[in-house]
């Protein structure tokens, strides 16, 4: 994982100095194979840095790397635990059936959630993040509701006041929520403080909310506070949560999956 870690930091790097370069070109420059270069630049791609086109890929600028101290120690906390958040997505997108309505926060999870939801089934989804969006807009059956507002190129977010009334109009049966801590006495709590109205206004919109974050947040503590633990109907997680946490979930009467 770490020499992963490494060489993509490196990719960046290099896509950032020369803006396009060709998959044979990279793999040549690192010295793997250009199937090792495909699966890198997915991943990349997945998280907004990156853009594909046949047989190259070209840095985008106002990505969340170019808005952060380049280096391989920041940059590296990107991508940390890719392999779970997708385990994490997949599974939470087999609990959307026909006809439900439902809202997708913003986050790298959330990216995970929006390419795993299917292709041809009748919903509705309310978003309000770039990736999200772009992952939905293709999916034809997909009834797409997008509040729109102010930008904010870190988290790839939109949101204003405009856009809360509308989240606050809409009624979903379920709602997928991220986090980037989530600690037993002082609660859910994300980066930014502009993202807390978006939330907890999607909480107090959903029938079902299900909290979305691997297991690397838990005892961990963001500057915005937005929700406690019991707000919760269930938490999808990966399997290296700990037996301390397993018991206070199970405690607090909360549906806990682990993928």
């Amino acid at each position: 994982m770490k020499n992963r870690s490494k060489r993509l930091n490196q990719l960046v790097a290099i896509l950032k100095e020369n803006e396009t370069v060709s998959v044979r070109r990279l793999a040549e420059l690192l010295g793997v194979s250009e199937m090792t270069i495909r699966r890198d630049l997915d991943t990349l791609k997945s998280e907004a840095i990156v853009d594909r086109s046949y047989g190259s890929a070209t840095y985008r600028r106002n990505s969340v790397v170019e808005n952060t101290v380049s280096n391989y120690e920041l940059y590296s906390a990107k991508i940390q635990q890719n392999e779970e958040k997708d385990r994490i997505g997949k599974f939470a997108a087999t609990l959307i059936e026909p006809g439900d309505v439902v809202i997708i926060d913003s986050g790298s999870t959330a990216d995970k959630l929006a390419r795993y939801m299917p292709e041809d089934m009748d919903i509705t989804v309310l978003c309000y993040n770039y990736n999200v969006l772009s992952c939905l807009i293709n999916k034809t059956l997909t009834k797409l509701i997008f509040p729109g507002g102010y930008y904010h190129p870190t988290e790839q977010l939109f949101e204003s006041p405009q856009s809360i009334e509308l989240i606050g109009e809409i009624r979903a049966t379920k709602a997928f929520i991220s986090a980037t801590g989530v600690h037993e006495k002082l609660g859910i709590t994300c980066a930014n403080n502009y993202e807390v109205p978006n939330k907890r206004t999607v909480i107090q919109s959903a029938q079902t909310k299900i909290l979305i974050t691997d297991s690397s947040k838990f005892g961990k503590v963001s500057p915005a506070y937005f929700a406690q633990l019991n707000e919760m109907d269930m938490i999808i997680t990966d399997s290296g949560l700990s037996s301390d946490w397993k018991s206070f979930i199970e405690q607090a009467d909360i549906e806990l999956s682990l993928v």
